[in-house]
């Protein structure tokens, strides 16, 4: 199994939807073939990780059974983790997550945050697979419909540190976990804008921030433009990221997003001397 390394560096998570309606590339990488060269080319690019989905979370998107989504991930998952390149699985579903496990995966990435049944405990499990917990308000079939705060950032923090303790009681230890505040996930433009502002505060939970952003709807209703043409304000989103305090950018664009990074970190390792 490959681990995780963080460093001074933020890592860049590439993200591979194998899906027929996920809100930015659903259908393209549908077929196993498709799906396994784009792999090689994001990995190629400079992703330190890849993400996999073999369901669609987007706004409005329903849930799949346990069948469908196997069928859809497992072929590619086998060939990545023998390939030895560190693969992260997108799912809730506890045998999903087990499966994965056990071919080798290094990180699951949850948006409902080990929520379901048996899904801490499966991730306790394992001694060694990194974990990130999402927040998201409601469910994705109806998350978008008038979602409200009383405090944006306070909320979505206490529900974070509340899973991390919940993660830990069960054994999954801290160095293990990451968290993810979950940009457009139940929550308006507004709501998002001060997440972002507010990123840093979340360092204060001890564990890595993961920050998914790339080419969402929160940018597309800042610029006008369609998904397939938000490259520009993602990598724009992306550096705001980092600059808060990000340490992984999930993000579907890896050779723009790494270009410009590499700028970002070339001036803060520059020698004042």
């Amino acid at each position: 199994m490959r681990q995780i390394i963080f460093s001074k560096k933020p890592l860049i998570m590439g993200v591979i939807n194998i899906t027929p309606d996920s809100f930015s590339d659903g259908g393209k990488f549908f077929s196993i073939d498709a799906a396994l060269q784009q792999a090689k080319k994001l990995i190629a690019e400079g992703a330190d990780i890849l993400d996999i989905g073999g369901e669609s979370t987007r706004p409005g998107s329903v849930s799949i059974d346990v069948n469908e989504e196997m069928r859809r991930v497992s072929s590619l998952l086998e060939v990545l983790v023998k390939d030895n390149i560190p693969v992260s699985i997108d799912t809730s579903k506890p045998e999903i997550m087990q499966y994965a496990v056990t071919a080798g995966v290094a990180m699951i990435n949850d948006v409902n945050a080990l929520r379901a049944p048996n899904a801490l405990e499966t991730v306790a499990a394992s001694d060694s697979v990194a974990v990130c917990m999402m927040h998201m308000q409601g469910k994705p079939s109806s998350m978008q419909d008038s979602p409200e705060y009383a405090n944006i950032t306070d909320e979505v923090m206490g529900f974070l540190g509340d899973r991390i303790k919940a993660a830990m009681a069960h054994g999954i230890t801290r160095d293990r976990i990451i968290i993810d505040p979950g940009f457009g996930f139940g929550k308006t433009l507004q709501h998002n804008l001060l997440l972002l502002r507010e990123l840093k505060r979340f360092s204060r939970l001890g564990v890595p921030v993961l920050a998914g952003i790339s080419r969402k709807s929160m940018l597309g209703m800042i610029t006008g433009n369609p998904v397939e043409q938000r490259v520009h304000e993602s990598i724009a989103a992306a550096m705001l990221a980092v600059i808060n305090g990000a340490n992984i950018v999930r993000v579907h664009d890896v050779k723009a997003t790494r270009d410009a990074l590499a700028v970002y970190q070339a001036m803060q390792d520059a020698d004042v001397g």
